[in-house]
């Protein structure tokens, strides 16, 4: 890898597109504008990517095919699992793709703009894509941002809340329908336009003052768990960072000089405010709608990395205009590792998979009795929530169906894509089994787990384990087994 180099980079970030108020909800589906915007992005994607340099079109083992969809929730839709309902669109929501098309069958990695995707929500999204692109379920990788004034999908959860007439609701079933069959659609459409990939790009750069880990430690030694997203705590902000991933990677597709697509990762919370019923993509959202203007040709994806310990609590307090900040210095990252990309002849690519047998918690307000007895007794609509989630995971274990870690091996670089809110531990430990390689983890596959701490977490009393955390002592070692087996063991 050459050596990294820093760049500066100064801009205003354009304002976000506001969904337009009028009859429809911004969940209805308008086909004609969804069909000239895929057609119009499928032109310039096409015009972009066509011949090489030399004028002449490449061969290559590899094909790339991308798309993107409109998955904005309607007004009313429950935000962060039931949390809160969206009561505006401050900017609208996407899922961005792309189908890898070689000798075997196609493969697909999808960054959508959901706070989590879960159980069987997760299973019909692959479903869905896989039929779309010719290919088996497993081989579809689907990953959420996590923004948390975004919906989360979990059938199964709706549905027994739904059985009880109960007030909370985790998600609209007839929307996460359309929306799956939205981004489906996009994705068969992008298949007329595949164009021919003969070079793998990677860059990296160290994104400044973002993130921090939820974990600090107080001059008097005393462990804290309590830095969020946002904080105004003078102890949090005056701790160190803590162990955080300080680098964006970026994996870049490219036809002779012309760039397809890019993938940014980075762990982090993409979180700046939220909790007030508007929905947005967040900062995350606005550095990649900035790149996406700054290279039309190119579909710029942005997916997070095992950031469930990861957050911007220590460069931020909060405040409204502190999201465009935090959006400036991502941005100026994606900048910066692109302009540091090294490119590696494509020689096609290969999927492997790892089961996870992860069990479910029992300790106190764990158990399903615990569990029904929240559904039975508490009024308050987001525990009703949680309480389904964590009846939806008991289900699906019961039936049979592990959560999976896959891979996507390019060769020079490889696309990790971990289940849940995965601590940034678990992305760090990929990269070291694998030094000598380009190694992308993107976190929140399968959100069924809720949060996968190391066993020191447990140790030292995490306090964030409180609710978001499904899964039992003893994930870790059968978390970096799965890594071990799809990285290196082959």
């Amino acid at each position: 890898m050459s050596s990294r180099t820093k760049f500066a980079v100064a801009f205003s970030l354009c304002s976000s597109q506001n969904v337009p108020s009028g009859s429809q909800s911004p969940g209805s589906v308008q086909p004609m504008a969804q069909f000239m915007r895929i057609s119009l992005l499928s032109l310039l994607w096409c015009t972009a990517a066509g011949p090489a340099s030399d004028g002449r079109l490449q061969a290559a083992p590899l094909q790339v095919a991308v798309f993107t969809a409109d998955v904005t929730p309607p007004l009313g839709h429950g935000m962060m699992g039931g949390a809160w309902l969206a009561k505006s669109v401050s900017d609208p929501l996407e899922a961005n793709g792309l189908v890898l098309l070689g000798d075997g069958l196609p493969a697909v990695f999808v960054s959508v703009d959901w706070c989590e995707i879960r159980n069987d929500a997760y299973a019909r999204w692959q479903e869905a894509l896989a039929a779309a692109a010719g290919t088996t379920p497993e081989r579809v990788l689907v990953t959420t941002v996590h923004q948390h004034d975004a919906p989360v999908a979990d059938l199964e959860a709706e549905r027994i809340l739904r059985s009880r007439r109960l007030k909370g609701t985790v998600c609209d079933l007839a929307f996460h329908e359309r929306a799956v069959q939205g981004v489906a659609r996009a994705l068969g459409v992008s298949l007329q336009s595949a164009r021919p990939c003969t070079h793998i790009g990677v860059g990296q750069c160290r994104v400044e003052r973002v993130a921090s880990n939820r974990r600090y430690v107080l001059p008097d030694a005393t462990v804290r768990f309590d830095r969020t997203s946002s904080t105004r705590n003078p102890a949090a902000i005056a701790a160190d960072e803590g162990l955080i991933d300080p680098n964006l990677k970026t994996l870049s597709f490219w036809n002779g000089d012309a760039p397809l697509a890019a993938v940014s990762f980075y762990a982090v919370h993409p979180m700046s405010y939220y909790g007030q019923g508007e929905v947005s993509a967040d900062f995350p959202g606005l550095a990649r709608r900035k790149r996406q203007l700054e290279s039309p040709g190119v579909l710029q994806i942005y997916a997070s990395g095992c950031s469930g310990n990861v957050v911007a609590g220590k460069y931020n307090t909060g405040d409204r205009h502190l999201r465009t900040v935090l959006a400036d210095r991502l941005h100026a990252a994606m900048v910066a590792a692109w302009k540091d990309v090294e490119r590696f002849p494509a020689t096609g690519y290969k999927v492997r998979l790892a089961t996870l047998q992860l069990q479910p918690r029992s300790d106190p307000g764990f158990t399903v009795a615990d569990l029904e007895r929240t559904l039975a007794e508490e009024a308050d609509p987001f525990k009703q929530c949680l309480a389904a989630m964590g009846l939806s995971w008991r289900r699906r274990l019961e039936a049979g169906r592990p959560i999976q870690a896959p891979v996507i091996d390019l060769g020079p670089a490889q696309l990790l894509l971990l289940p849940g809110e995965a601590y940034v531990e678990y992305q760090l430990a990929a990269q070291q089994m694998k030094p000598d390689s380009f190694v992308c983890v993107a976190g929140y596959g399968d959100g069924a787990t809720g949060y996968i701490p190391t066993e020191k977490h447990f140790a030292e009393g995490d306090t964030n384990l409180g609710d978001w955390c499904w899964v039992a002592r003893g994930s870790e070692e059968r978390m970096l087994d799965a890594i071990r087996s799809v990285l290196v063991e082959q």
